[in-house]
């Protein structure tokens, strides 16, 4: 089992901390010595997590706030009251989303839910709280993509997937524009001086609760292929403790280059200990990659703050 470095003192933020890698996480962050923010959309959930966590590390400093990706008035409102609180946030995580809902449905703002909640909605995040994060000593990004993300392409010309829904390209382009919001990210704090290093992780094929609520979206249950796809998968597949190591690689520890993507070393990347992947070609290119900044800034209506800009 990767062991985390000493996080004392440090603050982190992990989104989607109730269940699967975000709660695994934000555990171990936790159990490094870090103060761990929860950011969930259902605090109840939220709050069993932190008891399942002190029922483990009695000691952890964990606090739940709310944040629903999927809706741009909570992002800023999860933003600005952690600004009002704190002095500044060494670590973000971006982990939350969503996976394959079964038909097109959208957010709170009218975007594609995977695209939403996925991509726009850490985006926004991200930009929100740079100020924050840029205060504090050592600064960190670390943002989950997916191996979906090789299969992506940006549709610049219908983003939001109205003429013809494919949920799984639809959530292959949400963790391709994951990966290239950290590395443009990565060259924004080259560029300008920032000291900030932003990474990138995806867990490989960990088994989690991601695939089946998607699905069941708007359902009681998922569907019964998928129920059949979890009984009889023939992919290798791991616990969750080892799937978010690559993830807590790129939050924490200082071998973690900026611009970075990181995954599982085994079996087709799907399981395995961690170690340095490729990134997707598209994701590389520096212009694709700021042009998908530029259009997120319009489409969410947050952009880098002034004096961040040179």
């Amino acid at each position: 089992m990767y062991d985390v470095p000493d996080q004392t003192g440090k603050l982190a933020v992990v989104t989607g901390a109730n269940s699967g890698t975000g709660k695994e996480t934000a555990k171990r962050l936790a159990a490094a010595g870090a103060r761990v923010v929860m950011a969930v959309r259902t605090p109840a959930k939220g709050e069993a997590a932190r008891a399942d966590i002190l029922a483990e590390h009695p000691g952890a400093q964990l606090e739940v706030r709310r944040i629903d990706l999927a809706d741009l008035a909570s992002v800023q409102e999860f933003a600005e009251r952690l600004a009002a609180d704190e002095p500044h946030l060494d670590l973000l995580v971006n982990n939350a989303g969503v996976m394959h809902p079964p038909t097109r449905m959208t957010t709170k703002d009218g975007f594609e839910l995977q695209f939403g909640s996925n991509y726009l909605g850490p985006f926004a995040l991200t930009v929100r709280l740079l100020p924050l994060i840029l205060a504090a000593p050592q600064p960190r990004v670390a943002t989950m993509s997916s191996g979906a993300a090789y299969f992506g392409r940006i549709q610049f010309d219908d983003l939001q997937w109205q003429r013809r829904y494919r949920r799984q390209a639809a959530y292959s382009q949400s963790k391709l524009a994951d990966l290239m919001l950290s590395n443009h990210l990565a060259k924004l704090s080259a560029d300008q001086g920032w000291g900030l290093r932003s990474v990138a992780a995806h867990p490989g094929f960990t088994r989690t609760n991601l695939l089946a609520t998607g699905a069941s979206l708007g359902r009681e249950r998922p569907p019964a292929l998928i129920r059949l796809a979890y009984r009889f998968n023939p992919l290798p597949t791991q616990e969750v403790e080892t799937g978010a190591e690559p993830l807590l690689f790129a939050a924490a520890d200082p071998a973690a280059e900026p611009g970075a993507y990181y995954g599982p070393a085994h079996r087709f990347g799907l399981v395995g200990p961690t170690t340095l992947v490729r990134n997707p070609k598209t994701a590389t290119d520096p212009e694709t990659n700021a042009r998908l900044w530029q259009v997120s800034e319009t489409l969410t209506g947050v952009a880098l703050p002034t004096m961040l800009r040179r």
